[in-house]
């Protein structure tokens, strides 16, 4: 891509497995684009603008392409690196054993007692659930029976007002007062 007339170009870095990386962008986003990654690198602390002379000088000679080098190395920045990252000594030790000893296997701790309370919860939830049923079956048989009487009582009370009804109109007739 070419580079935006009048737009000034910044040169971000970042590091991408055994790769410093360089871009010359107009802004973070554009520079995130380049490289082909959606996660916000900057936000994260793991690109930042560089003003490094040889970096901003090649980043710069190819806008809006990633340059990458080997981590670490003085290399120039290049579209494609050949040099492999330097990788430093491992630390000698000294009066090393050769092998070391094993160290004595601990038996497993004792489940016995955890086995024996998990299953003595487990018996307590069933008995629960079974109480449970028991008590909806009963509870069902009370609503049953409570349904029954208030029907009963609904029944009861219309006869018993219609004879109050009819009582009270025959003492009418007879002459009597309320």
């Amino acid at each position: 891509m070419a580079k935006a007339p009048g737009r000034k170009l910044k040169v971000f870095q970042a590091q991408f497995g055994f790769h410093d990386s360089v871009v010359a962008a107009r802004s973070q986003a554009a520079a995130l684009r380049a490289w082909g990654i959606r996660q916000n690198l900057f936000t994260e602390g793991l690109a930042r603008i560089t003003d490094d002379p040889e970096a901003v000088e090649a980043a710069r000679a190819h806008p809006e392409i990633p340059l990458r080098r080997a981590m670490g190395s003085k290399d120039p920045f290049e579209l494609e690196p050949t040099a492999l990252p330097a990788v430093p000594d491992a630390p000698r030790r000294k009066g090393v054993k050769a092998k070391p000893e094993p160290e004595p296997k601990t038996p497993p701790a004792d489940r016995s007692k955890l086995d024996a309370a998990e299953a003595a919860l487990l018996r307590l939830d069933e008995k629960r659930k079974r109480e449970e049923a028991r008590l909806r079956e009963r509870q069902a048989e009370l609503n049953r029976e409570l349904a029954e009487r208030q029907a009963a009582y609904v029944a009861g009370r219309k006869e018993a007002t219609a004879e109050v009804v009819a009582a009270r109109q025959a003492y009418r007739k007879a002459g009597g007062e309320d």
